[in-house]
């Protein structure tokens, strides 16, 4: 049973019509490392792990989905304004062509999602430390789009995600050890 609050995990705020910045976040969108690709990688992962890290995975699987409609919202606030003109100067003109000002899962090149970006070996530690990987591409990711944003308002939130990311990095790092330990304690390696 899922109870919705109508409310972002963090205020989003946005400056101005900006198509361009919009550009970049739908890397975070729809992209290899973006929000949707790490929601339903840890999702699908929590079921061939350990029991004492379910519940992680979980945690930070459904965290992402409100990490997702965050970057929607900026999205949507970065271009909802916009002319045909200015999301073609943007690049955006393909995007504006088939979905208007409606968001769609592609990354910033205009690639559509893909389920190939979801990675699941099967073993514990294998997927632990994708996920680390994911959490830190992700990572590095906002903090490029804050260097490339004017937007005190919309950095605000960006810094609140790219903070979010090394939290769960931290998360998966101890739920390692755990499974190493676990593992240790019962001879398999």
């Amino acid at each position: 049973m899922w109870i919705y609050e109508k409310k972002l995990q963090y205020p989003v705020k946005v400056s101005t019509c900006n198509p361009m910045l919009a550009r970049f976040l739908i890397e975070q969108y729809g992209g290899a490392d973006g929000e949707l690709a790490a929601a339903l990688r840890y999702l699908n992962q929590r079921y061939s792990i350990p029991d004492r890290v379910i519940g992680l995975l979980t945690d930070i699987g459904t965290e992402e989905f409100a990490h997702l409609e965050m970057i929607a919202t900026m999205i949507y606030k970065l271009t909802k304004d916009a002319t045909p003109d200015q999301l073609k100067a943007a690049g955006l003109g393909d995007h504006y062509v088939n979905h208007d000002h409606a968001l769609f899962y592609h990354d910033a090149a205009g690639n559509p999602w893909t389920a190939t970006y979801i990675q699941a070996k099967g073993d514990p530690i294998a997927d632990l430390y994708e996920d680390i990987a994911a959490e830190e591409k992700a990572r590095a990711t906002y903090q490029w789009i804050i260097n490339m944003s004017d937007d005190p308002d919309l950095n605000d939130s960006l810094r609140f995600l790219r903070e979010r990311e090394i939290v769960h990095s931290q998360r998966f790092r101890e739920a390692v050890e755990i499974i190493k330990e676990d593992r240790a304690q019962r001879k398999i390696f």
